[in-house]
């Protein structure tokens, strides 16, 4: 099983090299707002913590301090070099009488600073020469930023770079998940005294709690992500950056880190994720539990729909749901008699829908009859696997933020079919993961953690009524078999809400097994309209997925370089 940078080894020396070209070509603003860099430093190896000093010093950005605080090392060579340090006009340097850990020592750095803005960087990682510049540059477009964080990749003890981490915009419930902001961190000075800067207590996911509590007090509007690869974590034994349970105190830290800051929603529960160093936020359910109602199209196919509502019936906790069953013009008399025995339980209800196939339209349809406050739109062919599903999408859906709620999908062979959908690729929209082994991690540890995505598909999607019926439901004009659920999701993400993924709500899709494929003229050059529909309805902003990064690939689904 391949690891994260694994997925995006091949071309990754070309990004690399484009990413310098770009940063490069980046125009040096007219900027002369004071950036501070602090460092808490203890007992580094000294020719790491040389290179970092050099990394700050060879900034193209001259607006510039560096903060350099020891946490009391009793290390004789680094003492006489931050002596010499201290001698340079822009290096300051405090030494610290007792040990009092990274939090101390970088609250000690913060008093110090007379920076606007604060940078955050270890004492044995790298800046890229043009890394303050490209900040200074977002700045003056975002002159109202809060926090910043970039892409990050790391050096080997060769020197050599790999793993880039290319982010996403500002997506909350990633950062929920994990600490995916991390490097390179940069924080308005006012907003980190607002907040009594480094909390002590968190050491080891000081950076996140850090982070957590910043949030909470700003706009989202003012995070600002800064899409080039500005930092350089060191790979070194006993560092996170090697591996993340190279410092099992971490995961702990940044549990309590997350369960402090949802202290005032007492009914969130926060726990250990699926792997190390993530974490699942446990939304609570309303006090009265919401009626869903569950719209499954159908023509024919009694083995699939059987398949579906059995699964359904004999492994979902949450019990307060109603199936609307929507007969396509069925002509099979043995499913025709099986979904009218499905009928006379109570909580199915058979609805004909008696004209040609158009799966928005039929949809639409349904939810006109739907007497649930949350809607879950799902395919015929869906079998499911996790006993929790509904109570997670209720949970998710339930949030006064959050859109639509999507499945983690697998095909029979148990590789991955729907984790999400990235917009751009293939000129639209394709499955982020697809055809990933089922318990792959995925990229930077997605496929086992719940994040913000764009969009989700329809073969199993969560929303609630009222913010259906608010963004006009499916379009049944120009997208009556592909693309619908991107249009929706994109409708709905448009009118303020994030739409969300979860890794725990696991289904097989024995995709298509009903539909059929694309294989006549006419559904071919139907196709094609849909894809020229949202070419021109959604223009530019489907190949720039705010959930994903435009150093990745549009041409494939697995996370690779372009």
């Amino acid at each position: 099983m391949p690891f994260d940078h694994e997925l995006q080894e091949e071309g990754y020396e070309q990004t690399v090299k484009n990413n310098d070209l770009a940063l490069t070509l980046l125009p040096l603003p007219d900027f002369n707002m004071l950036i501070s860099i602090i460092t808490p430093v203890y007992k580094p190896n000294i020719a790491h913590f040389k290179a970092m000093v050099a990394s700050v010093l060879s900034q193209s950005y001259e607006y510039w301090e560096l903060v350099l605080v020891d946490d009391c090392s009793n290390d004789t060579e680094l003492t006489e070099l931050l002596d010499e340090y201290q001698q340079h006009p822009k290096i300051k340097v405090h030494q610290r009488l007792s040990n009092g850990h990274i939090s101390a020592a970088s609250n000690d750095a913060l008093a110090m600073t007379s920076g606007q803005y604060v940078a955050l960087l270890d004492h044995d990682d790298l800046l890229h020469k043009e890394a303050l510049k490209a900040v200074a540059l977002h700045l003056t477009v975002n002159p109202s930023a809060s926090i910043l964080y970039s892409d990050e990749d790391k050096i080997d003890e060769q020197g050599r770079f790999e793993q880039a981490h290319f982010k996403p915009q500002w997506n909350p419930d990633l950062l929920y998940s994990h600490n995916y902001v991390c490097h390179l961190g940069i924080y308005k000075k006012s907003l980190l005294d607002a907040i009594g800067g480094f909390r002590l207590g968190v050491e080891g996911s000081q950076d996140y709690d850090l982070l957590l509590r910043a949030v909470k007090v700003c706009k989202a509007t003012d995070i600002i992500h800064i899409p080039y690869v500005l930092y350089h974590w060191r790979i070194a034994k006993g560092s996170t950056a090697l591996a993340g349970n190279e410092k099992t105190y971490t995961e702990d830290a940044g549990l309590k880190a997350l369960q402090d800051y949802f202290h005032d929603e007492p009914k969130v529960d926060v726990q250990l994720g699926l792997l190390d160093n993530t974490y699942k936020v446990n939304w609570p359910l309303p006090d009265t539990n919401p009626l869903v109602s569950i719209i499954i199209p159908t023509k024919n196919g009694q083995a699939l729909v059987k398949q579906c509502i059995e699964s359904m019936i004999k492994l979902t906790t949450y019990s307060h749901f109603e199936i609307l069953l929507v007969d396509n013009q069925s002509d099979d008399i043995e499913s025709i008699r099986y979904f009218e025995q499905l009928a006379c339980r109570h909580n199915v209800t058979l609805l004909q829908y008696d004209h040609p196939f158009n799966y928005s339209a039929i949809n639409n349809y349904a939810v006109k009859h739907a007497k649930g406050e949350i809607i879950v739109l799902m395919n015929n062919d869906i079998e499911i696997l996790s006993a929790e599903w509904l109570s997670e999408m209720v949970a998710h859906v339930s949030r006064d933020d959050i859109g639509c709620v999507g499945a983690k999908l697998y095909y029979p062979n148990k590789t991955i079919q729907h984790a999400g959908v990235i917009t751009g690729i293939g000129g639209v929209a394709g499955h982020a993961h697809k055809y990933f082994p089922k318990d792959h991690p995925g990229y930077f540890k997605r496929l086992k953690i719940c994040h913000n995505v764009s969009a989700v598909t329809a073969a199993c999607l969560a929303v609630k009524k009222s913010i259906f019926e608010q963004v006009g439901g499916l379009n049944e004009q120009h997208l009556t078999i592909a693309f619908n659920d991107v249009d929706f999701c994109l409708k709905v993400q448009q009118a303020g809400y994030r739409n969300l993924w979860s890794p725990y709500i696991e289904m097989v899709h024995h995709e298509s097994v009903s539909r059929g494929t694309e294989d006549t003229p006419e559904k071919v050059a139907r196709f094609n309209q849909e894809v020229a529909y949202m070419k021109k309805t959604w223009g530019a902003q489907l190949q720039a997925d705010p959930c994903y990064s435009h150093w990745l690939s549009l041409i494939k689904e697995d996370f690779t370089l372009k």
